[in-house]
């Protein structure tokens, strides 16, 4: 998988993230999750699942994309 080392906003600002990927994952099938870690070593939060779910609790300006094999997250 690759993504960017870094990426950055000013506030107000909307921020894409990639995650590109072989077209063939496990079982053929290539899906993405975002998870979101604000203290190292604690436990990441799920912010995106199956490419563009998101959990209930989480809010609308987490949002999630596919488009070939390649995976974004959105925050705007």
């Amino acid at each position: 998988l690759t993504q960017p080392p870094s990426v950055s906003a000013n506030l107000g600002q909307t921020v894409q993230i990639t995650c590109s990927g072989s077209s063939y994952g496990y079982y053929g099938c290539n899906e993405y999750g975002w998870f979101q870690q604000k203290v190292p070593g604690s436990a990441p939060v799920t912010v995106i699942y199956y490419n563009d779910k998101r959990p209930s609790d989480i809010p609308l300006r987490f949002s999630g994309s596919k488009s070939g094999s390649t995976g974004t997250l959105t925050i705007t």
